[in-house]
Order: C-alpha cells, then sequence, then structure tokens
C-alpha cells in the first residue's frame, strides 16, 4: 500500500518571536504526558489577526482577544483529568492532553485537528494515508472541543478518516447529530432542535406569533434558523424579519450589518420578541448598540450566551427589556473552585494560556475588577511580546469565579469523564499503559455507562455526572423501544398493557362469558337439563290429564303456563352467556324479570285458590272470593313487571361496556343502566314470592297427599335463599364470570320452584297410582273436611255452652275443677261419628261439602 506523508507545517504562539515558529510543541496551549492523550480544541482568543502584507503567506496568526470564560474552560478540563489521575477510576492508567487554541476560526482548528492524526511516535509529525486505518495509532485517543458547531463540523470531518471520537461540550447544531456525515461526534449537551423546540413553546404559550430573528451567518445559525423555522410554523408562529450577522468579529462588514438589524428592529413596531442565535461577542455589540438606541424589547436567548457574564455586565443592560434564556444544567462547582484557588501553583511552562493569562493579570494590574475583563479583552499577543517575563503575583481569585459560566463548565468536565469511563472500558482485558493497545475507533461506542437496552431506561446514579447512569427495567405498563432512554413510554392502559422490561406494548384481550368457557358449558347444561325436565313434566301431565292430580294443579292449561314460564326462564340464561350486544343487554333482564314475574304470579293464584278450597272460616271464605279472580291477578302482576322493564329500557337502557381495571384484559360486560332498576325488578319479583309465601304457608295443614301449598312454600323459601346470598356475592365479583353469578342463581330459584311444585305431583302420578284416583281423592278431602267441620262445630260448641246438659252424646260431662282444669275452662271431647251423625248427617250435608271442596279445587 503506498503510503503518503504529509508534512504538519509548525505553528506556534510565542512572546518572544512574531510569526515564526520553532518547532511544532509551540503550538500546543497546555499540555500534559499520559499513557492516553486526549486532545481539547478552545476559542481561548475570539479573533485571529490578519495580516496587512502583500501577498499573504500560508502562516498562522496570531490570535487577539483573551476569553476568560473560554479559559476557564480548560482549566476545567485540566482538573477533570487531574481528578481521574488521582483517583481509582483508571487503575493507575495516567491521562494526558494536548489542549489547542482555535482563535474561533476553523483554520487554525484544521492544523490542530491535522496534528492529532499524525502517528503516534513517528519522528515527524506525519500523518499517513491508507486505505485502512484499523490498525493505525495517532498521537490522541479522543478530542474535546469545539466551542463553536462550525468548527466541529469541520474538524469532525477530518477526524472522521481514523474515527477518532469528538466530544463536544458547547457544539448544539442539530445537523451534527446525523451518524452518517458526522458518525464519531458526540456531545455532552442537548441538540438545538430540543431549544428551538423549547423557544417556539415559550412563545406560543405566552400568546407571541409575530417574532424576529437575528442569527450568525454560519453552519449553526443557519442551522438553528432552519429548525427554529420548522418549529414555529408547526406552532402558528409567524417570523416578522431574519437577519444574518457575519461569523467573525474580523469581518469588516460586521458593524454595518448590527447597524442594519438594529434598523429593521426599530421598523417592525409591531415586533416586540426578538430571538437570538449569536455568539458572545456578537450579542456584546448589538446589545451596546440597542442600548444607545434605547431598544427596548423581549429578548429569547440561545444557550450559548444565556449566563455570560460579559453580557450580564454590560452597562445599562436592564434598559434593553427583558431577556429570557436557555441554559446549561450545573452541578456543585466547589471542587473548581478550590482547583482555582491553588491556580497560582500550578507551572505554567506547558500551559501558555495560564502564562499569558499571569502576564494580563499584571499588564492590568491597575484595574478595577469590573473593568478587568474588557482590559484583558482588548489586548492581542503581538501586544504582550515585550512583557512576557512579567507574572502577576496577585491572581484574583474572585474575578476568576465570577467569569464562571457553570454549564460550560460542567459539560466540560462531563466529556473527559465520558471519555475517561470508555476508556475504563476498554481497559478490561488489556494493558493500556501501552499507548498501541486499542485505537480511538474502539473507543467511539464506549460511554460512561453501557447503553440501556429496549425495555430499559436510564437512571441517574450517584455520580454528578449525567453521561453516567444505571439501566433500570420499564416497569409495568410501560415500554422503551430505543436504546439509552432517558424515560419508558406509558401504554395506554385502556387498550394495551405491558410487562416488566417491554420493548412494546400488547394488545389487551377481549374477555366475556364465552359459550366455550368451562363454566358456561356447565351452566348451558344444567340449563338444558331443566328444559328436558320441564317436557319430561309436560309429557307426564299430558298424558295423565284426567287424573286427579293433574286437575288439581289447575288444570293443562295452568300448569302448560308455569311450564313455558320455567322454560323461557331457563332460555333466559342464554342472554348472559356470549360476547354482549345492545340488543343481548337490552332484553336479557327484562326477559328474565317477565318471565319470573308471569310464574309467581300463576303460582299465586294457585296459592290463593287452595287457600279458598280449603278454608271453612266464613269471614276469611267471603275475603278470599272476592280477591280471587285468576286471570286478573296474573295480567296485573305480570303488568306491572312489564311496564317497569318497559320504563328501564326506555329512559335508563343497558348497554355494553368496556372494564378496563384487569391490567391485562379487557372484560366486555353490560352494563345494567340503571342499579335502581335492576333493583326494582328484582324487589317486585321478591314481592310476589313473599305473598305467594305467606298464601302458601298458611295453607301448609292441607290433605298430606295433595298438598301443594307445603311444597310452594318450599320453593319461595329456596328462592328467597338464592336470591339473598346473590346480592352480596354480585356487588362483590368482578370479571367475565360476572354474569354467571346470575345464571347461577337463576337455575337454583328456577329450579327449586319447578321441582318444589312438579315432582311430588309426578311421583303420585308414576308411582303412587292408587292415591291417584277419584275415590281416593275424596276419602281424603272427606276426611279433611269432617276434621275442619267437626274442629268449627266444637269451637262453636264451646264458646255457647255453660255446663248444661249436652244436645250429643260427650264422653265427659261438665268438668269439675278440682279434677280436669285446663286453664281455668272446661275441656270437651266430642265424638267426631256423633257429631257428623247427629249435627251434620252425612247423607244431607257432608257429602255435598265434600263435593263443594273437589269441585273448586
Amino acid at each position: 500500500m503506498a503510503l503518503v506523508a504529509l508534512l504538519i507545517p509548525c505553528f506556534v504562539i510565542s512572546f518572544d518571536v512574531t510569526h515564526s515558529c520553532q518547532n511544532a510543541d509551540n503550538f500546543v496551549g497546555a499540555s500534559s504526558p499520559g499513557d492516553i492523550v486526549i486532545g481539547g480544541l478552545f476559542a481561548v482568543h475570539g479573533k485571529m489577526l490578519h495580516p496587512e502584507e502583500h501577498p499573504m503567506r500560508p502562516v498562522i496568526q496570531n490570535c487577539a482577544g483573551f476569553e476568560i470564560q473560554v479559559f476557564l474552560q480548560t482549566l476545567a478540563m485540566i482538573h477533570a483529568i487531574e481528578m481521574i489521575n488521582n483517583s481509582t477510576l483508571l487503575s493507575g492508567i495516567i491521562l494526558g492532553y494536548e489542549i489547542y487554541d482555535t482563535c474561533a476560526e476553523v483554520t487554525k482548528a484544521m492544523g490542530a485537528a491535522l496534528r492529532f492524526l499524525a502517528k503516534f511516535n513517528a519522528s515527524k509529525d506525519t500523518v499517513e494515508y491508507k486505505c485502512n486505518y484499523s490498525d493505525y495509532i495517532p498521537r490522541i485517543k479522543a478530542v474535546i472541543g469545539s466551542s463553536y458547531s462550525e468548527i466541529a463540523m469541520a474538524v469532525s470531518r477530518i477526524l472522521n478518516l481514523q474515527l477518532i471520537p469528538l466530544v463536544s461540550h458547547a457544539s448544539s447544531a442539530e445537523i451534527l447529530s446525523d451518524k452518517i456525515r458526522f458518525p464519531s461526534f458526540l456531545r455532552t449537551v442537548p441538540s438545538d432542535f430540543y431549544q428551538t423546540r423549547g423557544m417556539v413553546r415559550l412563545i406560543h404559550r405566552s400568546g407571541w406569533n409575530w417574532i424576529g430573528l437575528i442569527a450568525t451567518d454560519d453552519d449553526y445559525g443557519r442551522s438553528a434558523l432552519e429548525s427554529f423555522g420548522i418549529q414555529a410554523m408547526a406552532n402558528k408562529v409567524c417570523i416578522a424579519f431574519k437577519e444574518m450577522l457575519p461569523a467573525y468579529l474580523s469581518d469588516g462588514t460586521i458593524n454595518a450589518k448590527v447597524n442594519q438589524a438594529l434598523e429593521k428592529i426599530v421598523k417592525e413596531t409591531r415586533v416586540n420578541v426578538i430571538v437570538v442565535f449569536l455568539r458572545q461577542f456578537h450579542v456584546t455589540k448589538l446589545f451596546k448598540k440597542a442600548i444607545e438606541r434605547n431598544i427596548h424589547k423581549i429578548w429569547i436567548a440561545s444557550d450559548n450566551w444565556s449566563a455570560a457574564v460579559k453580557i450580564t455586565s454590560i452597562p445599562n443592560i436592564k434598559h434593553l427589556g427583558t431577556v429570557v434564556g436557555f441554559a446549561y444544567k450545573s452541578e456543585n462547582m466547589s471542587t473548581f473552585h478550590d482547583f482555582l484557588k491553588t491556580l497560582h501553583l500550578q507551572p505554567t511552562e506547558n500551559n501558555m494560556f495560564l502564562k499569558e493569562y499571569s502576564v494580563l493579570l499584571s499588564t492590568c494590574a491597575h484595574v478595577e475588577d469590573q473593568d478587568l475583563n474588557k482590559c484583558i479583552s482588548n489586548y492581542s499577543q503581538e501586544n504582550l511580546i515585550y512583557q512576557a517575563g512579567i507574572r502577576s503575583q496577585i491572581w484574583r481569585d474572585d474575578f476568576l469565579m465570577a467569569n464562571i459560566e457553570p454549564g460550560f463548565i460542567q459539560s466540560t468536565m462531563l466529556a473527559v469523564h465520558a471519555i475517561a469511563y470508555a476508556v475504563r472500558e476498554q481497559c478490561k482485558d488489556r494493558d493500556c499503559k501501552n499507548p498501541v493497545a486499542f485505537a480511538p475507533w474502539e473507543k467511539v461506542k464506549s460511554t460512561c455507562s453501557r447503553k440501556c437496552r429496549p425495555g430499559q431506561m436510564k437512571k441517574v446514579s450517584a455520580s454528578p455526572h449525567t453521561c453516567c447512569y444505571e439501566c433500570v427495567n420499564c416497569p409495568e405498563d410501560h415500554y422503551t423501544n430505543q436504546t439509552d432512554m432517558d424515560y419508558c413510554f406509558l401504554c395506554n392502559n385502556k387498550t394495551h398493557w405491558a410487562p416488566v422490561n417491554s420493548t412494546t406494548c400488547y394488545k389487551k384481550t377481549v374477555e366475556y362469558l364465552s359459550w366455550n368457557d368451562w363454566f358456561a358449558i356447565l351452566l348451558i347444561i344444567l340449563s338444558g337439563l331443566g328444559v328436558v325436565l320441564i317436557f319430561a313434566i309436560s309429557t307426564i301431565f299430558t298424558r295423565n290429564l284426567d287424573t286427579p292430580v293433574v286437575k288439581a294443579s289447575g288444570g293443562l292449561t295452568v300448569c302448560y303456563v308455569i311450564l313455558l314460564c320455567h322454560f323461557f326462564i331457563f332460555a333466559s340464561t342464554g342472554f348472559f352467556i356470549g360476547e354482549p350486544r345492545e340488543f343481548k343487554c337490552k332484553s336479557r333482564q327484562a326477559f328474565f324479570g317477565i318471565s319470573f314475574a308471569l310464574c309467581i304470579s300463576c303460582i299465586l293464584m294457585k296459592s290463593l285458590k287452595i287457600l279458598l278450597a280449603f278454608s271453612f272460616d266464613p269471614k276469611l271464605q267471603n275475603f278470599l272470593k272476592c280477591l280471587y279472580k285468576p286471570i286478573p291477578i296474573v295480567v296485573t302482576c305480570t303488568g306491572i313487571q312489564v311496564v317497569i322493564c318497559t320504563f328501564w329500557v326506555i329512559f335508563r337502557s343497558p348497554f355494553v361496556e368496556q372494564k378496563f381495571f384487569i391490567r391485562r384484559v379487557i372484560i366486555l360486560e353490560c352494563n345494567e343502566g340503571s342499579i335502581v332498576a335492576f333493583g326494582v325488578i328484582l324487589s317486585y319479583i321478591a314481592a310476589l314470592a313473599f305473598i305467594c309465601f305467606i298464601f302458601a304457608f298458611k295453607g301448609r295443614k292441607l290433605p298430606e297427599n295433595y298438598n301443594e301449598a307445603k311444597f310452594i312454600t318450599f320453593g319461595m323459601l329456596i328462592y328467597f335463599i338464592a336470591w339473598i346470598t346473590f346480592i352480596p356475592v354480585y356487588t362483590t365479583t368482578f370479571g367475565k364470570y360476572r354474569p354467571a353469578v346470575e345464571i347461577t342463581v337463576i337455575l337454583i330459584s328456577n329450579y327449586g320452584i319447578l321441582c318444589c311444585n312438579f315432582l311430588p305431583k309426578c311421583y303420585i302420578i308414576l308411582y303412587k297410582q292408587e292415591t291417584n284416583t277419584k275415590s281416593a281423592f275424596l276419602e281424603i278431602i272427606y276426611n279433611y273436611s269432617s276434621k275442619s267441620v267437626g274442629s268449627l262445630t266444637v269451637n262453636q260448641i264451646s264458646s255457647e255452652s255453660n255446663c248444661t246438659n249436652p244436645q250429643y252424646p260427650i264422653t265427659n260431662s261438665c268438668c269439675k275443677s278440682e279434677k280436669n282444669p285446663v286453664n281455668g275452662n272446661c275441656h270437651f271431647e266430642v265424638s267426631k261419628h256423633s257429631l257428623i251423625r247427629e249435627k251434620v248427617p252425612p247423607k244431607n250435608t257432608a257429602g255435598p261439602i265434600s263435593r263443594k271442596r273437589l269441585s273448586s279445587i
């Protein structure tokens, strides 16, 4: 492979010669040896002097305008490196540094960049041209800088040749985030994208929509204007004018451009908000002239100058109006303050910046602190040639501390620590005392902390540096789908969920009591068995239509109506299973409620009829006769339920609802619309059942073999127990099985009433056929009627008797109090047969009574 050696010109900043450099090392502003050397690029001077001689020669000129704030940034880099060397972070590996002054010029920065690319331990500062730099070891492993985005773009492009990391502490242009054009560029400050977005949001929320823009005519200014313009358009903020100022102070047109910008501001009287993307020295010139012209506006400051000491110290700065800006985050500066207090003890042989600062202090010793900054910046390197031997004995620590810009100091120290942590990762399994142990490109992807994987987020650790963090898993219902995310995104809790350490959100499963669910299948089987039982009972009753049991049950029509109601109740359970639909939700409770009301109404009518048939109390019998109207009772009782359900469906109709309280599941269920209406339906059925229960309970002592009232009582008790249990269980059950609770109660109550009403009759029809005859039935009723009439006659005789001779044979005469007292009254034992024979002759009285009772059942 052909090698081309490029000789790097030698430049020097010297205090005893004018322009020529004696050797390349004089070009270095500050240096210190080490196992691993880090480069630095800082605009310690604000501008580079241009020669007046013609023709021009390719010589790097001296610089002017010593910048105290940038000088402090170089000291922050040195301080951070010394802190790391004195710690156990790198386990004995010593970091060195080479810091160069760019003088805010790309040309001078490129000279330093070429020196960075020079091969390690080469006899001359040469850069070899190769097709593959994987094994090439340059003099430095990484570079910190520069202060300006335009310089960072140029330097980064040349460092890309060997993928040497450039970690900037101040360059914020959005274009530098492009990893295709700037693969080895990193930074410890946010991109201008976030700054311009914050500015536009501030302007928008403040109600401003007509603003002006002033920016530098360089890559930084143009990139900021483009980003701001896009954000402004999206937020309906209009830009009245844009003014561009030359990027360099050495430009002869800068004063004219500043005046032109001020004229525009004065002319646009409706513009009261000005956004400024300028370097600090541009802002100083602009504001001084604006104060002279008494311009009063709201100024939106970029992070480059928002906290600049030289801006805040401009005389009468308050007359400008209001300055609102965005600044970098800063931490405790106490260790750096301590470092500055010992600055006078630092050697100046390898730190030309410190040496120059010492000379400037001596030169400006007569100046007060408030004017010292101006005095120092007015001197050029050429002016100081004859004062090089003077070193100030008064360091003015307070002056340095007053000029600290914490944001830039912090970001500079962060850049050093980021490189140090990357070195530590690379040196875990190799000897980094040897400078050729690894190439710079191996460190490009290394950081203070390992990258957080998708599903994790960064959590700032105890370290004061934001580049150093821990990776923690995203909690439930949160996710990240990229590496190194600052926070986890929240899933839409209504429709999606995510487990711990998730890289995506998962759609929640929609659940309801489906037809293929095991519990639903069990309930369907039970409902089906109920339907089969109904058909079996119907068949038995139809085949035994003329038997006394069927007739005593109210006849086939009443039985069919009740059995049909039971069928509808079993069928209504199907409306509670499957995907809830609007029709299902609206009809299921009404269908069940009306069917149950009709069923209970028919049973109520039967209970009333039984009580009427076997009642021998004249007063009660007359009352029951007036009350007993079968069809009106059934129609009225059922009609009330129909009205309730109709009002419910019209005014507070049930609807399909999604419930999101379960993390991974959406529960699809019917919302009843009105719990009150639902309660009224159940309460009404319960009221009918209670009345039915009272009537049936009154007739519990009717003939044993045909005692429907007793079984109706049992059926109503089962109903009450089931629905009383239903209330607490239903209100405390959540999820897809909630409808199953109601189905279960419906089945229990329906089975209870059905079995209690019909199974005893079926048993008599099938297994006690000898009792299911007319003669047996008449005999039982005759005996019961005889008992009832005898009991009634005895009661009447007891009330009329006063110890006289009875008209009928009595086993005991008037009792004696001393022999058989019962509560002080006489006790009579009347012969049933003689009572019937003599008082109620069977031929004329008992027979008709029995037939009357039979015909009324």
